[in-house]
């Protein structure tokens, strides 16, 4: 029997996949994403492990909540190399595996299916005890992330920047600035950070904004001042109206006596009175109600403590 001789390869052998441009892109684009996930989960961690009273289990699943989003980064990374025609030579040690390891770990096709379906870390609202105030699906401006990009597409125009020399200083691409301004996409503090410098912005008129679109908690420390911040970065992302003008929206329902106490105090005002300064600023009366009862309530507890001021006079 003869045996059929094999001269050899007709082509070199190949150590990586072909050159594979909108996968390398996609990939791209999911770094970007887990690197915002990342961050939020992170501000999440950070505000919460300085409460000593968490419980262990609750910061230990934001850890592995890290850990997983890592991994999903590490994938993306490796198929981005690997869809760039680039050999995995590099990435192996840093992963403490080999090549051929990291080929059958990272298979193209795979990644790519769980990087379209993978859900992001979820923001979701505090309850709210109220049925009448919970959120019309017709009205999406008033969702917080409208709300941030409503604020910062403000700063935007107000410095006259323009969206091409803003994406270079970023060193994102234009069309990835207009989704962010356009709300179509989650923004990272360090883009918020970045938008604002750039602009020359107050950062007070957008980060408690997007503290509540992260769901990044603030300091039990300071409940009052933080309701005014969260309602004036909403007054400034609403176009800054007047108290006129702001009590012409609610129809007179409330006095200037009432708008200047939320913003200037002293204490805090009732809730209903909030509540129409929250629907006037464009806003879910759900979203600013956790934030109105802390600071109601530890005014209540300073009142109680103290004989200089009557109860009444907080509100």
């Amino acid at each position: 029997m003869s045996i059929r001789s094999h001269p050899g390869p007709s082509r070199p052998a190949r150590n990586g996949a072909a050159v594979d441009v909108d996968r390398a892109k996609r990939c791209t684009e999911a770094v970007r994403d887990i690197a915002e996930d990342f961050v939020v989960v992170a501000e999440s961690l950070i505000n919460r492990a300085t409460d000593p009273d968490v419980p262990t289990a609750e910061l230990l699943h934001t850890v592995t909540t890290l850990a997983a989003l890592a991994e999903e980064a590490t994938a993306a990374l490796v198929v981005r190399q690997r869809s760039q025609g680039v050999p995995l030579r590099d990435l192996a040690p840093m992963l403490n595996l080999t090549e051929d390891r990291l080929r059958k770990k990272y298979v193209p096709q795979t990644v790519d299916q769980d990087l379209t379906t993978r859900s992001r870390p979820m923001r979701v609202p505090p309850p709210f005890p109220r049925p009448d105030d919970l959120p019309t699906t017709r009205d999406l401006l008033r969702h917080p992330r409208q709300r941030l990009a409503c604020a910062l597409t403000r700063m935007w125009k107000q410095s006259g920047v323009s969206q091409r020399a803003l994406a270079q200083c970023m060193n994102v691409d234009p069309s990835y600035i207009s989704r962010m301004l356009s709300g179509e996409r989650d923004i990272s503090l360090q883009h918020v950070n970045m938008i604002v410098d750039q602009c020359g912005g107050n950062a007070d008129l957008v980060k408690p904004l997007w503290a509540v679109v992260a769901g990044v908690q603030t300091p039990d420390t300071e409940p009052v001042r933080a309701l005014r911040s969260y309602l004036l970065a909403l007054r400034y992302a609403a176009g800054s109206p007047s108290d006129t003008r702001i009590l012409a929206s609610v129809q007179r329902t409330i006095i200037k006596a009432d708008v200047r106490q939320a913003f200037e105090g002293p204490g805090v005002p009732q809730w209903q009175v909030v509540r129409q300064l929250t629907v006037a600023f464009q806003s879910l009366p759900e979203i600013t109600w956790p934030l109105w009862r802390k600071a109601h309530s530890t005014v209540e507890k300073t009142a109680d403590s103290t004989s200089t001021y009557p109860a009444g006079a907080f509100g």
